[in-house]
């Protein structure tokens, strides 16, 4: 049987570090025949930034900025639409970033490229937001393996998810779903990603709260 028609040409996963969020994409992609939009992992001020290095994340922030500005900028092509697009990231995620890293000085420069940059880019017609534990996401980093995030500690996390429920607790620029991770296993339980496929499907406005019950391990 195939699957009902996806009510969505653009959806961005949103969430904290380690919660699952290019997984995620990487699976609806290959679900819909969608085009990926993935953030640049291989920045190269990332592991001076998570050492502690002076200056980094002012540098971090901008290179994200420019390749996520690239990125969606590309997304104007209109035959894009023809798939489903489908993004490890929104804009907001960078500014939200760098409220938290920079410098209060740091900040109002990045701010007044960001404000040059981010107005007319595509927005998407759904957001997930993917949340989990801090426990949880330490341990899909951890898991994971990437060199640059071996330093990443919970404190750095809890402060990350505070900064990501006061920003989605406003949020009504698209519809949102949110997510809620810590027994949901997408990757490797088809049952549960069918589950949140049919709970992405199924939002029309306003904001949705997904609590899987026992799905996982």
């Amino acid at each position: 049987m195939s699957d009902p028609p996806f009510p969505f040409r653009h959806v961005a996963v949103e969430g904290p570090i380690g919660v699952g969020k290019t997984s995620l994409v990487e699976r609806l992609a290959a679900r819909f025949s969608g085009v990926k939009v993935l953030e640049d992992v291989t920045n190269p001020f990332l592991d001076a930034f998570y050492r502690g290095v002076p200056g980094a994340a002012f540098q971090v922030q901008i290179f994200f900025l420019l390749s996520r500005y690239q990125q969606h900028a590309e997304l104007r092509q209109p035959e894009l639409f023809t798939r489903l697009v489908v993004a490890d990231y929104t804009l907001a995620k960078d500014r939200l970033f760098a409220q938290l890293n920079l410098s209060e000085q740091e900040f109002a420069l990045y701010d007044r490229l960001y404000r040059l940059l981010v107005p007319g880019l595509p927005r998407p017609d759904l957001v997930v937001y993917l949340e989990a534990s801090v426990d949880v996401c330490l341990a899909r980093i951890r898991k994971r393996g990437r060199p640059f995030e071996r330093t990443i500690d919970a404190g750095y996390l809890r402060r990350l998810k505070e900064a990501y429920a006061q920003y989605f607790f406003h949020y009504n620029e698209t519809p949102l779903l949110v997510v809620n991770t810590d027994d949901l296993d997408f990757v490797h339980r088809e049952e549960d990603f069918t589950a949140l496929v049919e709970q992405m499907a199924r939002v029309q406005r306003g904001t949705h709260v997904f609590i899987p019950l026992g799905s996982g391990t």
